[in-house]
């Protein structure tokens, strides 16, 4: 028998689902729930006081979103696994839990072995993805991968003046403030943003500057 018992939260509205989760994992001798709850605002209260290794969580439920209860509390308890527990075909969850800092995902029907070895990956700092979703996951980061190469040689094909125009783009100035800001005229101003766009292929400066953030160019 463990020296210590994994320590799991569970956060899952569906109340049949969540006890039914409660019961198997706490006949693991290795397992032990220590608090589960309906919601995700709940959660985030109950996890800063009892610090659990883990949470399994449900993406879709009320007052807080699986997913916004993930980003909330990797940023509070860094330390703390998240595994993600949600439906099949539930594909832009997927990377959006990923992206919050969960590092387990495993599909409702998935077998309990499954769940419950998912819970004892993420202690050990290690991912699960269910394999029902793998191939999914693996498409899209590829996609993903082609596109930000697409972006870094758009944005290389930036100078550097008009990179300082755009930074000031996803700063919200206007032209007149980066006339200023740069020592440029207006008319200077709006020639860089409009060779911006047409680099970027986007359609206006919103898009611009999101394209930039969200490259990490700026």
């Amino acid at each position: 028998m463990p020296d210590r018992k994994i320590r799991v939260m569970i956060a899952e509205d569906d109340t049949a689902l969540r006890r039914s989760l409660v019961e198997l994992l706490n006949l693991e001798e290795d397992l032990v729930v220590v608090s589960n709850v309906g919601n995700g605002a709940q959660a985030l209260a109950e996890a800063g006081v009892l610090k659990p290794d883990v949470i399994l969580t449900d993406i879709d439920m009320p007052q807080v979103t699986g997913i916004e209860l993930t980003r909330e509390i990797r940023k509070m308890l860094p330390d703390l696994a998240v595994v993600v527990l949600t439906k099949f075909g539930d594909d832009d969850n997927v990377f959006s839990a990923i992206k919050a800092g969960a590092i387990g995902y495993v599909l409702k029907d998935s077998g309990f072995n499954e769940i419950a070895g998912a819970v004892r990956m993420a202690v050990n700092g290690e991912g699960f993805l269910s394999p029902a979703i793998v191939g999914k996951v693996l498409f899209e980061f590829k996609r993903l991968s082609k596109s930000a190469l697409h972006n870094r040689q758009a944005f290389a094909e930036l100078s550097r003046r008009e990179v300082e125009v755009l930074e000031c783009i996803a700063a919200g100035m206007k032209n007149a403030a980066i006339a200023d800001k740069l020592f440029l005229s207006e008319k200077t101003v709006k020639s860089h943003v409009g060779s911006i766009l047409k680099k970027l292929h986007v359609n206006d400066r919103a898009e611009a500057a999101a394209l930039a953030q969200q490259s990490g160019v700026i």
